[in-house]
């Protein structure tokens, strides 16, 4: 069978359909650690347009190419893209049609949909700007949300029950790279974990001048500058760069920009948050569910991506470095089975593999 191989240039890439800020956006973000977090913070709040709560509906249904409320990635239907509920790896247990089936009551998976606080509302007491930041309010499924309640986020060691997608609630883990907790968590799946991630570092530094150092919450520490505890800091982290950052949050980025006149910062420079908390994460931190439609493998300097599953295919290869930050993407035009990526730099990288119906996060390293 014949072969592409694509030779990794170590420039920042502009592929992926990369979300523009604004030039001069960024322009006052020069500082490190926690004072570059007050940066970002002024940034993102200075022209703050907040929009009321029922205004999420209008835009989880807004006909958009870049509403990545709506699934333009796995089945690629223009459903409700639910994380709680989307199959990455076949078909979905169910679909929602934006603006049918909104909450209201339910008692089933599949009953409705509604808007879920990735921070619990219960946390700011539901006040205005968190209670309607789109940044962190996804539409999800009911029965999923309530499930998840206000418990913070995690990975679980004993479940106590799993949603049709393989979202989990139960005990943490306590142990490895989540190691500090044993009390109760939800988590959801791996190709949404770096999503999450990238949201609880948007909303810390965003509301780190409103309060939130006397907000009660598992995952938080009290304090303004590094607000996320020592567990869940590292949890958040080692997510956040084993899901890089995703074409549907590139596009939800410019969207709520339009919505809400901010952005997320980690989204445009995922090496932000290494810049800012600077915690030491394990090479080996993150076991990944199993995924069995593609194979990769490496040899010498070079990374090889074999398709196993054929009713799939790969449309495109994303390289990232451990900064998170996008260092090329191959676009398999040819839509080859197997593709060779040379990297002559050595090192730890991800690759998102990404095709109709899946997206895969694999670490490799090439010496």
């Amino acid at each position: 069978m014949k072969k592409i191989v694509f030779t990794l240039a170590f420039t920042l890439a502009t592929q992926l359909a990369i979300a523009q800020a604004p030039a001069g956006y960024y322009n006052n973000a020069t500082g490190k650690g926690y004072e570059l977090k007050s940066q970002l913070a002024e940034i993102i709040s200075k022209d703050y347009d907040g929009q009321n709560y029922d205004a999420l509906k209008a835009l989880y249904r807004k006909n958009s190419p870049k509403n990545g409320f709506k699934d333009m990635y796995y089945e690629k239907d223009n459903t409700i893209l639910d994380i709680y509920s989307e199959n990455a790896t076949g078909q979905d247990p169910y679909n929602y049609t934006p603006g049918q089936k909104e909450c209201g009551n339910y008692k089933y998976e599949g009953d409705c949909y509604n808007r879920e606080h990735l921070i619990p509302q219960s946390v700011f007491s539901k006040k205005s700007p968190m209670v309607s930041d789109a940044f962190h309010i996804w539409p999800t499924d009911g029965k999923v949300n309530g499930q998840r309640s206000n418990y913070p986020l995690g990975v679980v060691g004993k479940e106590t029950w799993t949603s049709m997608n393989g979202s989990k609630l139960g005990s943490a883990l306590n142990a490895g790279y989540s190691e500090g907790f044993s009390g109760t968590v939800f988590e959801p799946i791996d190709e949404f974990k770096g999503d999450v991630a990238r949201a609880y570092f948007y909303f810390v530094t965003r509301y780190e001048n409103s309060g939130i150092q006397s907000w009660n919450f598992a995952m938080f520490d009290g304090t303004k500058n590094k607000v996320l505890n020592n567990t869940f800091l590292k949890i958040l982290l080692t997510w956040h760069q084993n899901d890089p950052v995703s074409q549907r949050e590139l596009d939800i980025n410019d969207l709520v920009y339009e919505h809400q006149n901010n952005r997320n910062p980690f989204i445009d420079h995922p090496e932000y948050a290494q810049q800012i908390w600077n915690i030491a994460l394990g090479t080996d931190d993150f076991e990944f569910q199993e995924r069995t439609d593609v194979e990769v493998y490496t040899s010498n300097r070079m990374a090889t991506v074999q398709l196993k599953n054929t009713s799939k295919n790969i449309e495109s290869i994303h390289v990232f470095n451990l900064n998170g930050q996008l260092m090329n993407t191959i676009v398999n035009k040819n839509n080859q089975q197997k593709v060779d990526v040379s990297i002559q730099t050595p090192g730890v990288y991800i690759l998102k593999i990404v095709g109709k119906g899946m997206e895969i996060n694999k670490r490799i390293v090439i010496k």
